[in-house]
């Protein structure tokens, strides 16, 4: 599949003041979650975590403002048509998403629960950069890659079936249930796989319903769901 900026029509603009806020919010929120619950700003994990979150993040974002720059217009220009249910699950999701560093830093740093080698953080770590990899790969294919479930009727939506999705149905989901378990053990934390665990559920039940929704109301996807028959691991599900 193309995307919109390779068939030669311009990129869609970006609401620059919602990205500018939401950047500084997720910063905000993002340091508070890693060194409040720590106690000190002085957490070499929760540190080195930080530095290679935005690194990583900063060059995944780059890469898909150049293959796919609409991917950043979604992830920050509002959208109307969101299912109901959706806006529970990105709720919940939320929550547990916050809740592994928060634990992870009350883990590591503060009370020493886990007691997790080096080791266990570099494996985190693997996974963690899978997940960026596969999120970023999943995105750069997919124009219609959006935060929020819903038909994109406004934008004439069609199923992709190239790079990950030639594989998988849901790609993405896979690719952020790594992010989550990389993110608890890069955190130095086993607890923290609680709260990464229950986001990683929360993502199979959106997986479930947004993969219904789709084959209800997006011409073609019946016919994918054919050909690519597994929605996350070949063979199992």
């Amino acid at each position: 599949m193309t995307t919109q900026g390779q068939r030669g029509l311009p990129p869609e603009p970006i609401d620059r003041r919602r990205l500018i806020t939401s950047v500084i919010w997720t910063l905000l929120i993002f340091s508070l979650c890693l060194f409040l619950p720590a106690g000190t700003w002085a957490w070499r994990r929760g540190w080195l975590f930080f530095v290679v979150t935005l690194a990583t993040s900063f060059v995944a974002t780059l890469y898909l403002r150049r293959v796919n720059p609409d991917i950043v217009a979604a992830r920050v220009n509002r959208r109307d048509g969101t299912r109901s249910w959706d806006r529970i699950l990105l709720g919940l999701l939320f929550a547990a998403v916050v809740a592994i560093p928060i634990l992870a830093a009350l883990d590591d740093e503060r009370f020493h629960w886990s007691q997790v080698p080096w080791w266990v953080c570099l494996l985190g770590y693997a996974l963690f950069l899978t997940g960026m990899a596969g999120m970023t790969w999943a995105e750069a294919v997919n124009r219609f890659f959006e935060p929020t479930v819903r038909i994109q009727s406004e934008r004439g939506q069609t199923v992709i079936d190239s790079g990950p999705y030639s594989v998988v149905r849901h790609p993405g989901y896979v690719a952020g249930s790594l992010l989550f378990v990389g993110i608890a053990l890069s955190l130095g934390s086993l607890w923290a796989l609680v709260p990464a665990g229950l986001a990683t559920l929360v993502l199979i039940v959106r997986t479930r319903w947004e993969d219904q929704m789709l084959q209800d109301e997006l011409g073609g996807y019946k016919d994918y769901t054919q050909r690519v028959r597994f929605r996350w691991i070949p063979g199992l599900w």
